[in-house]
């Protein structure tokens, strides 16, 4: 069973920064094209940021600016740093993981980290 671990949540205030973390095997981290969803209450999952294996980015405009993802092979881990939070981001964070090379097939979902921003 493959897991996908997460850290980094937790309670800031508004304007505040925290960073994520997202350790998953070896195995599968060098040909993954790695994500972070998140899910407010009464809302769908959203994606937030992804990037590919070569280190390609891509950020939902309402986080454009304000939040970096980035990946770190020798670490097998993918962060995501969140600065100047917003009330709106509230929400469990999601690590997600799937392949970035042809002929391979998986989906993978970390168990999620709650982050709260103050008002």
């Amino acid at each position: 069973q493959v897991q996908l671990v997460e850290s980094g949540g937790g309670l800031v205030q508004t304007g505040g920064s925290l960073r994520l973390s997202c350790a998953a095997p070896g195995s599968i981290f060098s040909i993954s094209d790695m994500g972070w969803y998140r899910q407010a209450p009464g809302k769908q999952r959203e994606l937030v940021a992804s990037i590919r294996s070569g280190g390609t980015t891509n950020y939902a405009d309402s986080v454009k600016g304000r939040f970096i993802i980035s990946r770190d092979n020798a670490k097998n881990t993918v962060y995501l740093q969140m600065n100047n939070l917003k009330f709106e981001d509230t929400a469990v964070y999601y690590c997600h993981a799937t392949p970035d090379v042809w002929g391979v097939d998986f989906d993978y979902w970390g168990q999620g980290t709650q982050v709260t921003v103050s008002s």
